[in-house]
């Protein structure tokens, strides 16, 4: 599957899916909005079959116009044109609301217009009993023009969202559908792309083999040749090709075993009291002779106090030999190395600073990752397979230690490793 038809496909999911829940969304709305008119419906008729038992308990006739108004989201008030008696409204209140099945807690209150003020309020909340409780709200007048009660409903949203259990539920399915598609085509494009990287590990193992072998080869057939022997010179330089591209092939294998070691979790360490500044010395006596022939130079400046830690010797020496080597070896001019250390946070910081061809922004979130190679236009300007940094970011997580970048193209990098005393 090529680029441009996995980049169709994650389009088409994606618009799919903002699609769908755009869709379900709608439809959760509208239901809501369907149910709230058909409650706030249920509640007038409720309240109207109040208000003519009050009228027909006072022996007044009912008004022609509506008494029930609704003022607010959750307030209804109802005009009754006589003293109302607390006790019987609350009891036809709640008959009225059982018989209609609204099952849901509310406050009412009762308005004297002579005294313009509220003259009773209680909170009826929601149980087996419609058991009551002190009022909890201050509910706003209507007017002065008559007697009247007014219908607050705290839970009026609650109601009708229990109401819609179905749709929650649809909504829940289709939100973990979403979750499980978006991450298949996450897994599927990190495989993917794992796929592609490690393609380019075996192409590139395979020229790295390749190459060595085949000058093996050629030294070798020309050493059958008995007029060799008359020429030690000849003799000498076709022994040392030989055994130069052996120890070459060597070094090759012997890093992707130490991945695979490390990966299959049986690395040991045999951790011992060594000196950072010791071992910098070191990695840089072995990486010496490839910035020779580059005529670079390193510097030092040694500023830690403490540097003995306990760390396996062996494998520190390659991480900063392996980070020494990429300095020359991505660099496009003469080389110019700086390695400081310094103390911080209870640990030692080891900073080395190249003036190589730096790693962009995108390539720096990548770069300890296995198999990973930044591209520097052809795959194999550079030897390697990608498995450096990542067996370095493995060796310090093992001392507990950390590693990170900083790096600007054409600017050169900065890489800063954090050992810890303990």
């Amino acid at each position: 599957m090529n680029r441009n038809t996995i980049r169709l496909v994650v389009i088409l999911a994606a618009v799919s899916i903002i699609g769908i829940v755009s869709t379900q969304i709608f439809w959760v709305r509208r239901a809501f909005d369907i149910n709230e008119d058909r409650f706030n419906e249920t509640v007038s008729i409720a309240l109207s079959a109040v208000a003519q038992r009050l009228f027909d308990y006072n022996r007044q006739t009912i008004p022609s116009q509506n008494p029930v108004k609704q003022l607010t989201d959750n307030y209804f008030v109802v005009r009754v044109n006589d003293v109302i008696d607390a006790n019987l409204l609350e009891y036809f209140l709640k008959d009225e609301f059982r018989k209609r099945h609204l099952q849901t807690e509310f406050e009412y209150s009762i308005y004297d217009c002579s005294s313009d003020q509220m003259v009773y309020g209680k909170f009826v909340a929601l149980d087996s009993t419609f058991k009551d409780k002190k009022s909890t709200v201050n509910l706003p007048k209507w007017d002065k023009t008559t007697y009247y009660f007014g219908v607050y409903f705290p839970a009026k949203n609650n109601t009708i969202i229990g109401e819609m259990q179905i749709w929650l539920f649809s909504s829940f399915v289709l939100v973990l559908v979403a979750i499980f598609f978006s991450y298949t085509l996450f897994v599927i494009l990190k495989q993917k792309r794992l796929s592609e990287i490690q393609k380019d590990f075996i192409n590139n193992m395979t020229h790295e083999f390749k190459t060595p072998i085949a000058t093996i080869g050629i030294s070798a057939q020309t050493l059958r040749n008995p007029k060799i022997l008359e020429n030690p010179d000849k003799l000498n330089k076709y022994i040392d090709i030989i055994l130069e591209e052996t120890n070459r092939l060597k070094k090759q294998v012997e890093s992707v075993l130490q991945i695979a070691v490390i990966s299959g979790n049986e690395l040991k360490l045999r951790k011992e009291l060594i000196d950072i500044q010791t071992i910098i010395e070191k990695a840089v006596q072995n990486v010496k002779p490839i910035l020779e022939t580059k005529k670079g130079s390193i510097h030092y400046e040694f500023s830690a106090t403490q540097s003995t830690i306990a760390a396996d010797s062996l494998h520190l020496t390659n991480i900063l030999y392996n980070l020494l080597d990429n300095a020359v070896k991505y660099c496009d001019k003469i080389p110019q190395l700086h390695i400081r250390t310094f103390n911080e946070n209870n640990g030692i910081v080891i900073a080395l600073t190249d003036n190589g061809i730096g790693i962009d922004k995108k390539s720096q979130k990548h770069i300890f990752e296995k198999f990973y190679r930044v591209h520097t236009g052809n795959v194999h300007d550079v030897k390697g397979f990608g498995l450096g940094l990542h067996y370095v970011w493995l060796m310090l997580k093992a001392h507990k230690g950390t590693i990170k970048v900083q790096s600007e193209l054409g600017k050169g990098s900065q890489f800063i490793i954090w050992l810890p005393f303990k």
